[in-house]
């Protein structure tokens, strides 16, 4: 068996498809089993966007880079958001011919939690949707919205806070892994962002290159430090940017200045992962989902 078969034969892992060639090639095929991927981004970056387009994207057969499975979508702060599925659902419904008479949002199981304690609990719980799956496809994706919001305001931020909350973290993503390796799942938890303060935060050389982390004009780091980066398989950075693409003089913005046209550049990077090299692509959220910008 020659290198490259070695590294591409058929010990390669299955991933999920993002539903986007582009943003696929990046990330090496999509989300793998077996793992934790975190998706760390500030407010409107398009984290909820990538995992609602994930959700549709596992029910596609395998031949079409899909898990040809149902998923478990668990979110902590806002209402889910079922007219932004159903849109996508719509939108890609010819993907969906061979089960037309299938709902692909009927494959998708939705669960609140408020507390870090009640998401162990669900997790401890949820083996029988495993084993016998409500509809007639496995359920091989859980999604977490958002992991953060979960620890933020729980804890205090005192020594002994801190450590139970440290041992709830491995508690947590210990279960993740279990069951991702158990059932062959892929796991997706998406956190946000904290402003950077120092030249690394502390903590370049463990979690990967904080340097490069920067949104809306400002730098940035995951929340949650050093102890949840250690939970985690892969993480993904989402960034957004505006740029000017343009100024007109004589037309009057709300601050009494010239026009100025601006633009929302929205990029998605590897800070780490074992299984793939520092890479990053653009990529823009229209009305029919999420995808990546060749440039």
């Amino acid at each position: 068996m020659t290198p490259e078969n070695l590294l591409h034969g058929p010990l390669t892992t299955q991933k999920c498809t993002f539903g986007c060639p582009i943003i696929d090639r990046c990330l090496g095929g999509g989300i793998p089993i077996n793992s934790i991927t975190e998706l760390v981004a500030e407010s409107g970056c398009g984290k909820t966007q990538l995992c609602l387009q994930l959700l549709l994207s596992a029910q596609l057969p395998v031949s079409h880079g899909g898990l040809a499975a149902s998923s478990l979508y668990i979110h902590s702060e806002f209402p889910f958001p079922f007219r932004r599925l159903q849109q996508l659902s719509h939108v890609r419904s010819s993907l969906f011919a061979s089960n037309s008479k299938d709902n692909p949002c009927d494959n998708i199981f939705v669960l609140g939690v408020h507390s870090a304690d009640q998401l162990f609990d669900l997790l401890s719980k949820t083996d029988s949707l495993f084993t016998n799956p409500p509809t007639g496809m496995p359920v091989k994706l859980i999604v977490i919205d958002s992991i953060a919001a979960l620890f933020r305001s729980e804890f205090d931020n005192t020594p002994c806070d801190l450590k139970k909350r440290s041992s709830l973290f491995f508690k947590i993503s210990g279960k993740l892994k279990s069951l991702a390796k158990r059932f062959g799942l892929a796991v997706v938890v998406t956190n946000q962002v904290v402003d950077l303060v120092g030249s690394d935060g502390g903590n370049g050389l463990r979690v990967g290159n904080l340097g490069s982390m920067c949104s809306s004009g400002r730098r940035v780091s995951p929340a949650l430090g050093i102890s949840w980066s250690n939970c985690v398989n892969s993480r993904l950075f989402l960034s957004r940017n505006e740029e000017i693409v343009g100024e007109e003089t004589g037309l009057v913005d709300k601050s009494g200045g010239d026009f100025i046209a601006r633009q929302t550049r929205r990029q998605i990077q590897v800070v780490f992962a074992p299984h793939l090299p520092k890479s990053s692509c653009e990529f823009m959220i229209t009305r029919d989902g999420v995808f990546g910008v060749d440039r």
